[in-house]
């Protein structure tokens, strides 16, 4: 492989042996040419102080990456928390297309609702259609307010993953409309992912298995927008003893406390740690 790759780590907490795993594979396949960009949009959520851990585990790790927004080597990742500019240009096209449409109702609203929401096979939550607006006037800037993009409902989905080969998804019924823009005035994840791989001409998008449905959503934003997207390859899952996926809070397994043990790198980034084991390689239902 040889196409540009890049780590995209949410510093919420510290690194645990999945990202090892999966970073390690990012690495493997750019061939050299890798970016590190911190996904950091959610002030309240994430810390400076994971950010500095993050960048210390990955160097421990034996990663690296090629170049930073100034465009000396490694001296620094990119921060979503600094592109804010390039989402709200994506969030007015799509708003101007109306591809894309306010959406005020809170949880307790979708709880509470006459036609609660279907449930897809995955477990996700989908979206009443009831609640999309027939009109609605497009405003200068998003302000205070979600927005959702309407899914093509019925429309398969489908994409070649070069982990778990064809994989399929039905809008509006694996998943319905999705938010772009939050209401604390922030790019949500999927668009925010789609612009900075768009930009950062990302060739090839390595993340876990869990994420499969999470980018049948994103072909829909590439193509929304006009876009080209990179190729895919989606991980198998690292699990505990129970079978569990690791998570942040699976503090026994994070890359610092492994490094306080004396477990080499190697070990962590191949997942040679006693307890674990990677999970099958199949995908759910990646044929619908």
């Amino acid at each position: 492989m040889n196409q540009r790759g890049r780590l995209a780590p949410t510093p919420t907490g510290f690194l645990h042996v999945g990202h090892a795993y999966t970073f390690g594979i990012a690495a493997e396949r750019a061939a050299g040419k890798l970016i590190l960009r911190v996904e950091d949009l959610d002030a309240t959520r994430c810390n400076p102080q994971f950010t500095t851990a993050t960048i210390e585990d990955l160097r421990w790790l034996g990663l690296s990456w090629t170049e930073g927004p100034d465009g000396e080597g490694d001296h620094g990742p990119y921060f979503q928390s600094q592109r804010s500019d390039f989402y709200l240009q994506a969030w007015q096209r799509l708003a101007q297309q109306k591809n894309i449409y306010p959406s005020p109702q809170s949880r307790r609203d979708l709880e509470t609702a006459a036609f609660a929401p279907h449930v897809s096979d995955e477990g996700e939550s989908v979206f009443p259609k009831n609640y999309r607006p027939n009109e609605w006037v497009v405003p200068e800037h998003p302000g205070r307010v979600p927005w959702r993009f309407r899914v093509p409902d019925g429309k398969t989905i489908q994409f070649v993953d070069k982990n778990f080969g064809l994989v399929q998804r039905v809008a509006g019924t694996d998943f319905g409309d999705f938010v772009v823009w939050r209401r604390d005035n922030l790019a949500a994840y999927e668009l925010a992912v789609v612009v900075d791989d768009y930009h950062m001409e990302i060739g090839e998008v390595v993340r876990g298995k869990d994420l499969l449905t999470s980018t049948a959503r994103q072909l829909l934003l590439y193509e929304a927008l006009g876009w080209k997207s990179p190729d895919f390859f989606h991980t198998n899952l690292v699990l505990d003893c129970n079978g569990e996926r690791l998570a942040k809070r699976s503090h026994g397994m994070t890359i610092r406390e492994l490094r306080r043990q004396g477990v080499a790198p190697e070990k962590v980034r191949n997942c040679s740690v006693e307890g674990l084991r990677i999970g099958r390689h199949d995908s759910p239902r990646p044929n619908k």
